[in-house]
């Protein structure tokens, strides 16, 4: 099959390329390679899409340039979209609400309508557990209410996930929304806690550490987020919603005594206040995605950060 790839040169997005290329799959990704982080990141998950055998093309487009994604879809049949491209992170979107709002709800929009116009009829999006904003239910599910978002990026998703049922409804679009959950491993972006905590830990800088430790988050391997992804592609729905986690919620002193013991080197911590936006727990009810996607996550984070040191060490730095 045919698949596009929005975001396919990040953290989640190359992985996902690089699985249904080992599947015999064709993949075009499509990334705009914005300084969010270090675009030379990026360039060298492409490298590394490009030497695998393969049919991959790369696509550097901006999502909220419609013409782009017009003229893409306008050359190319493609029988999937999994839609990973958003500006990311709860932090920055306090600081820049507008850029969130612009590049992930209309530059969603734009994806949408391309893939109605060009007779694309499956889209698999990312959304995030942020969504479910300061919930007092544990584990989160998704049927729980979810509009108490607390950051400028979990309410651009959860608008993504209205604009992907309205397609759905008025169009008859097959949308497949996934509440990812603090997704982890190989690539991980440099700004994410395990990579950024890794990063300062091993070079004997400061750790900043938000509160008193107790904050706690639904930690998922990189190898289980794709299992869902792939399930998704291989099933056939109207417009679902799925939770992709691990179902395991880790605190943070825990998460950070982990990695001393994979690093072998101990942290200087900086404590600091609280952060606004940031939710105080994460935890995935797997109920539906277990009997709708036969998903089972398999890499606890006691398995999960060696297998992220491992890889961590061996990156030039």
């Amino acid at each position: 099959m045919n698949f596009l790839v929005t975001g396919g040169a990040g953290f989640i997005g190359s992985h996902v390329c690089e699985r249904l290329l080992r599947s015999g799959h064709a993949v075009w990704a499509f990334d705009d390679l914005n300084p969010f982080y270090d675009p030379r990141l990026k360039q060298r998950n492409l490298d590394d899409l490009r030497a695998l055998a393969g049919r991959f093309e790369f696509v550097h487009g901006d999502l909220t340039r419609r013409a782009a994604l017009d003229d893409l879809l306008g050359r190319v049949r493609f029988d999937q979209v999994i839609h990973l491209a958003a500006r990311a992170g709860v932090r920055p979107s306090l600081e820049e609400p507008a850029l969130y709002q612009r590049v992930n709800v209309e530059g969603t929009v734009n994806l949408l309508e391309a893939a109605r116009v060009h007779g694309v009829r499956k889209l698999i999006l990312a959304s995030s557990s942020s969504v479910y904003g300061v919930n007092a239910k544990v584990p989160f599910a998704e049927s729980d209410p979810i509009f108490r978002a607390i950051s400028p990026y979990a309410a651009s998703k959860l608008a993504c996930e209205a604009l992907g049922h309205v397609y759905h409804h008025v169009y008859g679009l097959e949308i497949v929304m996934l509440r990812l959950f603090t997704v982890y491993g190989p690539r991980q972006r440099p700004d994410l806690a395990i990579h950024k905590f890794a990063r300062l830990i091993h070079s004997g800088q400061p750790v900043p550490v938000f509160g008193d430790g107790s904050t706690a988050r639904d930690y998922t391997y990189i190898s289980d987020i794709l299992d869902g992804i792939l399930a998704c592609t291989q099933r056939t729905f109207g417009y679902e919603i799925f939770n992709l986690g691990e179902s395991q919620t880790v605190r943070l002193d825990q998460l950070v005594a982990l990695l001393e013991d994979a690093l072998g080197k101990r942290a200087i911590l900086d404590r600091r206040p609280p952060q606004p936006g940031d939710v105080p727990l994460t935890c995935a009810d797997l109920t539906k995605a277990r009997a709708g996607l036969g998903y089972h996550p398999r890499v606890q984070i006691e398995q999960g950060i060696p297998l992220f040191i491992d890889w961590f060490t061996r990156q030039p730095h």
